[in-house]
């Protein structure tokens, strides 16, 4: 029987620290997915919330300093040749990745709530410097990962302790000056990667310089 329990523990312990494995990116691949938000300089946190319990699902940072990412610790936003992912950060995080991303997320299932805080661009250098340094994280540590990296920045680390539970992140995020905060709701499948399937960054950049073009021509 104890040998048993003991095998248990270590099975236990062992899938509890299994981490996936992205597929290899060059460094090429992510200097040329990099890109530049002309914004302000940000941190936007992602909660993921079942809308049957209220509980937290998945935590997630957005960046935006001298290039804009998304720390996805132990996500699943992926899609070979056309989202751009090494350690569990997201490269090239343009408005149409921005607003998939959110989408992939808010389903008939979960929403998402969306807190932003503006920050000086010191603070989201190293927030970046940081999250692409920290390598790729185990199954159920991601409100956990990102709280470290949150209480390691300067200006704003001094309001988060480490926590393992997405929403009590959320509500200490919430407290920072400055912080704002709005919840998407969709009602699409509840298979996430329908929308990431159906995701086509030509297109979906061939629609926005349409709508662009019509724009310049109403004002012209």
């Amino acid at each position: 029987m104890r040998f048993w329990i003991a095998a248990l523990v270590a099975i236990t312990l062992v899938s509890g620290c299994a981490v996936k494995t992205d597929p290899p990116v060059s460094d090429e691949a992510v200097t040329r997915a990099a890109y530049r938000h002309n914004g302000p300089p940000k941190l936007t946190l992602f909660t993921m919330i079942s809308n049957d319990t209220g509980s937290g699902a998945h935590t997630s940072l957005m960046i935006n300093g001298s290039q804009r990412v998304i720390f996805d610790p132990a996500g699943t936003f992926r899609k070979a040749g056309k989202i751009v992912a090494r350690g569990d950060v997201v490269y090239g995080v343009t408005p149409q990745v921005a607003d998939v991303y959110t989408r992939f997320h808010a389903r008939e299932t979960y929403h998402v709530q969306v807190q932003e805080v503006p920050v000086s661009a010191d603070t989201a250098e190293k927030a970046l410097q940081i999250a692409t340094a920290y390598g790729e994280v185990p199954d159920a540590q991601c409100s956990v990962s990102t709280s470290r990296i949150l209480a390691q920045l300067d200006g704003v680390g001094s309001s988060f302790r480490q926590t393992w539970y997405p929403r009590n992140l959320a509500e200490q995020f919430g407290r920072l000056p400055g912080a704002t905060s709005r919840k998407l709701y969709e009602y699409d499948d509840a298979d996430k990667t329908k929308a990431l399937r159906a995701y086509n960054p030509g297109a979906v950049a061939a629609d926005r310089a349409r709508a662009d073009r019509n724009t310049a021509k109403k004002e012209g």
